[in-house]
This record gives C-alpha cells, structure tokens and sequence, in this order.
C-alpha cells in the first residue's frame, strides 16, 4: 500500500513538472535590473601573435562550415577583408574542435540599424558549439548602445545566464571586440558534471565575465543543464532578423 501510494505521488510530480515546462515561457528567464553601468571603452584590436590559428584573416572561409551540415563549406559573405552574415544560410562554425583556449573576434553592427530590443543587430559567439541550431554557450553580440533589452541579453553577457559587469558598447557601425578565455566542462563517466565551464569575456578591453561558472549550454526557454560533451567546434550565430546583417574580422585562438 505504501510503495503503491509512494508510485502515485512520483507520478503526480512528474505530471506537474512537465505541464510547468510547457507553460513555460521566454520571459519567465528575462532579467531588467539593474542595469550595468556605461563605460567609454578605448581602441582594441590585438593582431594574431605568432602561436594563435587565425580562424578568419579577412580572405577566405576556409576554416568554417555550415553549423547544420558540416560537409558543406561556410557560405557567408567574404569582402573587403570583413565576414558578413548570411541570414538564408543559418550559423557556420569552425572546422576545429576546441577545449580550453584564448579567443579574439571583432565585429560590427550596421550603422543604419534602425530596429530596437533583441532585433537590434542580434548575433551570438558560441564558446562550445554543442549541436544543430542554437545549441551551445552563447555570449551574447547585439547592439547595446541607448538600446534596451533584458539585461542578460545585453552584448557582454553569457545569454540569458550572466549579466556583464558594465556596457562598454560603441555606437552602431563602429568595430567592437571580445577578448574570450575559456575553461571548457569536464564529465565524468557517468555523464555528471565535474568541472563545470567557467569563462571570461573582455568587451572593448573592459572586464564583463570574470570568471564566471555558467550553469550548462545556453536556453532561449527555461533553465539550463548540462548533458556530456567533448571539444566543441566554435559557432557564429545568424538570427535571421531583418536588420541589416551584422561583421566580424580579426579571429584568431590560441588553445590552452
């Protein structure tokens, strides 16, 4: 009787927690305040020292695929020495599978946006790309400049985990940099967790993640959690919004 009453209070909560999970919505992860301070950021742009693979060198895709289909080459854009987003074609990430590394991208949002929120020039660096679509730990490139958001989806945070710990944010149509440093999850055979990734993010040479421990791979609904993964490629987000789409130049790793 007690094992029969035991089985049917599993169940009741099993019940409820999935109907919570469907009623779930965006919103429900979405932090307003406070708002990270502004900061007047200086010039950044660090050339590739000699030990780093350059990832993009403003001439050719040659170490990025299609995220979706990894036998087809990269099919952004590639002119005047700048990688321009092609929204048709869906997120490309590199070739290479990555543990640990330094990381150094730069990138543009149009000047002529005109769109406001989460439309405005949304982009996204995935650390660890860990499956098709947006799967994987996203830090988060949109236009941050007099534009409001939910703060844990402003540029500089680990999205929708991590607010940044100031906005360093340029104006649209200026370039902008991420200084990554990532510390890569380690599992055990079983699958659980037992280190869990840890990053920090340089936004325009000002600290925004120090050394944060993130809570698994990123989720647009509801909590995030791991599930077991090795290296991971690296992955450019295409939002597909209808701004005008967003640059990047100057990509180079250094694995660690």
């Amino acid at each position: 009787m007690i094992k029969k009453a035991l089985l049917t209070t599993l169940l009741a909560g099993s019940f409820f927690a999935v109907q919570a999970q469907q009623k779930a919505k965006p919103e429900d992860t979405e932090v307003w305040e406070p708002v990270p301070k502004l900061v007047k950021p200086g010039e950044v742009r660090i050339e590739a020292p000699a030990d780093a693979i350059v990832l993009f060198d403003g001439k050719n895709l040659d170490q990025w695929v299609m995220a979706d289909d990894r036998t087809k080459p990269a099919q952004w854009t590639v002119a005047d020495g700048v990688l321009t987003v092609n929204k048709k074609t869906g997120n490309i990430e590199t070739k290479k599978a990555f543990t640990d590394y330094q990381l150094h991208i730069e990138w543009r949002i149009p000047a002529n946006i005109n769109l406001e929120g989460q439309s405005r020039g949304n982009s996204g660096v995935f650390l660890a790309s860990t499956g098709k679509g947006d799967a994987g730990y996203e830090l988060q490139v949109l236009d941050s400049y007099n534009n409001k958001t939910y703060v844990n989806g402003m540029a500089g945070s680990i999205y929708k985990q991590f607010v940044p710990l100031a906005n360093p944010a340029k104006k649209p149509g200026e370039w902008q940099s991420y200084d990554i440093f990532w510390k890569a999850p380690t599992f055990e055979a079983d699958g659980t967790v037992k280190t869990p990734a840890r990053v920090t993010v340089l936004f325009n040479g000002v600290l925004v993640q120090n050394n944060v421990e993130l809570l698994g791979p990123t989720q647009y609904i509801g909590k995030p959690s791991y599930k077991k993964h090795g290296p991971a490629p690296i992955k450019l987000q295409s939002h597909g919004d209808p701004s005008e789409p967003i640059s990047f130049r100057n990509i180079w790793i250094r694995e660690l």
